[in-house]
């Protein structure tokens, strides 16, 4: 369990919606320089902050780390040395159930068992209007666990990290908060309205033709919702469903969604992330990357007279 300054800075992250995840070193075996309970800070762009072992550990760490970013679910990962069997020093222990097992080459001996748990920022919901429609649905949406803003339609509004924004203003501003939230990509944009009225706004929105049909309305599924909590429910069935097609779309399903670039080093054969701060040479005009600086090292001066630099 992080404790500390380390849990300052994860509820500080928490508060300002930064996706991360707390690696924390459930098991180890000598010899090994971390021990159970040990644990670490992985932020989106592959920084760790705290300790979960030396550079080999943590290159795979920072690997895994920004794929549980990517699916937003928990991980077991062991660690072992080199090629070896997976078990006790006797071998009869078996390979834990939905544990993640990766040989790693650079480790000196030893075996981590590290959890990694990703801390993701709740979807967050823009409702723009005082309808009673808009009162109800932020009530069940906050029951979702979601987080909600209501701004009025006049009030400036950062949409782009919103995983949806709903309209029910009865007119008052909408058309340029619905434009701006789907030329921002908001995923999930939808307007509260008779298909009539819909159908009105949505040919006057100045936006092109391929994003104005990505706006819902009348907005909800079609359930035969009539009081405002029913289509309150109807609106928000209407969102989890276009969020569980769409898995990687918006902040809060993930922040690394799709970005997450892997290259195996030459020397040691270990995968590792592809981030600002791995470990790389320029060889020939093409870039390679290493878990550690004796890996960059020794490939570096084994292509010196190609030209290798870093």
């Amino acid at each position: 369990m992080i404790k500390g300054e380390l849990a300052d800075r994860a509820g500080k992250l928490a508060q300002d919606r930064v996706p991360f995840v707390i690696a924390t070193v459930v098991r180890s075996r000598r010899p090994t320089s971390v021990r159970p309970g040990d644990s670490a800070i992985v932020l989106h762009d592959g920084t760790i902050e705290g300790f979960v072992g030396g550079v080999c550990a943590e290159s795979t760490v920072r690997l895994y780390s920004l794929r549980v970013l990517e699916t937003g679910e928990p991980l077991l990962l062991r660690l072992v040395p080199g090629d070896g069997e997976i078990g006790t020093e006797d071998g009869t222990e078996d390979p834990i159930e939905g544990a993640v097992v990766e040989h790693n080459p650079c480790l000196s001996g030893g075996s981590l068992e590290i959890f990694l748990e990703p801390q993701l920022p709740a979807a967050r919901i823009v409702v723009v209007g005082s309808a009673p429609i808009a009162t109800a649905l932020e009530r069940l949406a906050r029951a979702a666990d979601y987080e909600v803003t209501h701004p009025d339609a006049d009030e400036g509004q950062a949409l782009a990290s919103a995983a949806a924004v709903i309209v029910a203003s009865h007119g008052s501003g909408e058309e340029r908060v619905l434009s701006e939230a789907l030329v921002a990509g908001v995923p999930y944009v939808a307007l509260v309205a008779s298909a009539t009225r819909g159908a009105a706004v949505r040919a006057a929105l100045e936006v092109p033709e391929e994003l104005r049909a990505q706006l819902h309305t009348p907005a909800g599924l079609s359930i035969g919702a009539d009081t405002p909590a029913e289509i309150a429910i109807s609106i928000l069935a209407e969102l989890v469903a276009e969020r569980h097609a769409h898995p990687n779309r918006g902040v809060g399903a993930s922040a690394t969604a799709g970005s997450v670039v892997s290259s195996v080093d030459p020397v040691c054969g270990m995968t590792v992330a592809v981030t600002a701060s791995t470990l790389y040479v320029d060889v020939g005009g093409e870039r390679v990357f290493f878990c550690c600086e004796h890996c960059r090292d020794v490939y570096a001066e084994q292509h010196a007279e190609h030209g290798a630099a870093s």
